[in-house]
């Protein structure tokens, strides 16, 4: 039960995953970034079965968001 309580207490902050885009609907690709390394993954979906990888350029290099773009997209109507 901990984990709920947990999971309750961070509503309204910042999530560590966002998703940041999104195509298809029966068979899925989602990228999600990792808020505090920067990192995408892109994970595919297709009826029971998904998985998940490092989103890599064209460099073959892993795809890192920079801090700031991610405050950018992080930040919230209140401020």
């Amino acid at each position: 039960m901990k984990k709920d309580k947990d999971k309750n207490k961070d509503k309204g902050k910042n999530k560590r995953f966002i998703s940041v885009y999104s195509q298809g609907s029966f068979s899925n690709f989602t990228i999600w970034l990792d808020t505090e390394t920067g990192v995408n993954y892109i994970y595919h979906t297709e009826m029971y079965a998904g998985g998940m990888t490092p989103l890599l350029g064209p460099d073959g290099n892993v795809v890192i968001t920079p801090r700031e773009e991610i405050e950018s997209m992080t930040k919230t109507d209140e401020e």
